[in-house]
């Protein structure tokens, strides 16, 4: 019963209709006088990122997430993938009839275990609107729950805690390196029209530790992750279906974060890239210095999407093959996000060599994503 609580976006979206409509059966001239809800703001390109205030929640904004993925390894030496993402939607319903129940802030949760002893990926997602004391995103600094599900910056340590239906997370994330701006200092465009751009920041080579639980084991577990913050009010162009991205942690102290945004036809409308070497330095890569080339696909036996789970990825001069820790790492989220997705656990090889090891995230291949 408790997870009842946590139903779907449809739902929650529909719950805001209701309060708009029955503000209207009581006084039909009611929403008329209120005042409009303020729009979006836009992402500019001006604006350069401030922390620690920007690692909070940015309300005004359409969207928003906080994403966790990385590699971890138990006493057993066995390799699992985690990720852990929170999601903050306004969807600008009934935002001036002062209810304590409209939903002015919606949060989703999706959390999953890549475990190759399992053959596919364990996960579990939440749903709420904020308030109640049931879910909040805090704007000061890195502060997201829902119910028991938390991410949270604390002493200088992101922590996660999940308690999903067959597994739980309890772990801790220290950052061993500074904040790596995306894009332009911060501005990560997501198209031609600059109005399509997100601000976005990433933490990489965070080093793990903690527990993870599994039906009746329990492991404590040690490895490296990534993180990503990123805020938009226009991230999708017109005409893009969806996006391929990868964030990998360099073995060598390094990390590259690429994406393509693609049409319906699957063809690049936009591509970014950043590479952040051992040494330190930064490089930006332009969309043409950006190719993802798929080289082997995998069809969900559960929904019948198809997905290039094996993937060449250039990067300038540089060439890598991103290799699945399983094929099986679809998360089907149509009862809390409204879309089918692959977020999975990927190995980077140069030829036979293993140089990193991250996440590779498939969007828009069982329908165009709409946000």
């Amino acid at each position: 019963m408790k997870r009842r609580r946590f139903l779907a976006s449809p739902l929650l979206l529909a719950a805001a209709r209701g309060v708009a409509e029955e503000s209207l059966a009581k006084d039909p001239a009611q929403l008329s006088v209120q005042p409009a809800a303020s729009p979006y703001p836009r992402v500019v390109p001006s604006y350069r990122l401030r922390f620690p205030s920007d690692l909070g929640s940015h309300p005004a904004f359409r969207s928003e997430w906080w994403y966790i993925t990385g590699w971890v390894r138990d006493a057993a030496s066995k390799d699992l993938g985690i990720q852990v993402t929170f999601f903050r939607n306004r969807p600008r319903i009934a935002e001036a009839g002062g209810s304590r129940f409209a939903p002015d802030q919606l949060l989703f949760a999706h959390a999953a275990v890549a475990d190759p002893r399992n053959g596919k990926l364990r996960h579990d997602q939440r749903a709420a609107r904020a308030g109640f004391g049931l879910a909040e995103a805090a704007e000061q600094t890195t502060d997201v729950r829902i119910d028991d599900w938390s991410l949270r910056l604390d002493d200088g340590k992101y922590r996660a805690r999940v308690v999903a239906e067959d597994f739980s997370l309890d772990l801790s994330f220290a950052p061993t390196q500074p904040i790596l701006l995306q894009g332009e200092q911060g501005f990560s465009r997501k198209g031609r029209d600059s109005v399509n751009a997100s601000y976005y920041y990433s933490q990489p080579q965070l080093a793990v530790s903690g527990s993870i639980e599994i039906g009746s084991r329990s492991a404590n577990v040690t490895g490296v992750a990534w993180l990503d913050h990123e805020w938009s009010s226009e991230a999708m162009a017109p005409g893009a279906s969806g996006w391929d991205w990868t964030g990998i942690n360099l073995h060598d102290g390094g990390a590259l974060m690429a994406f393509r945004m693609r049409d319906r036809a699957g063809a690049a409308i936009w591509a970014d890239a950043t590479l952040r070497g051992a040494d330190g330095e930064t490089v930006h890569f332009a969309a043409n210095q950006i190719n993802f080339t798929a080289q082997r696909r995998w069809r969900s036996p559960r929904t019948g999407v198809e997905y290039p789970v094996v993937m060449q990825l250039t990067v300038g001069d540089s060439d890598y093959t991103l290799v699945p820790l399983l094929d099986d790492q679809e998360l089907d989220a149509r009862v809390n996000t409204g879309t089918i997705y692959w977020e999975g656990a990927v190995r980077a090889l140069r030829g036979e060599r293993e140089i990193g090891r991250g996440y590779l995230e498939l969007t828009g291949y069982w329908k165009p994503l709409k946000f």
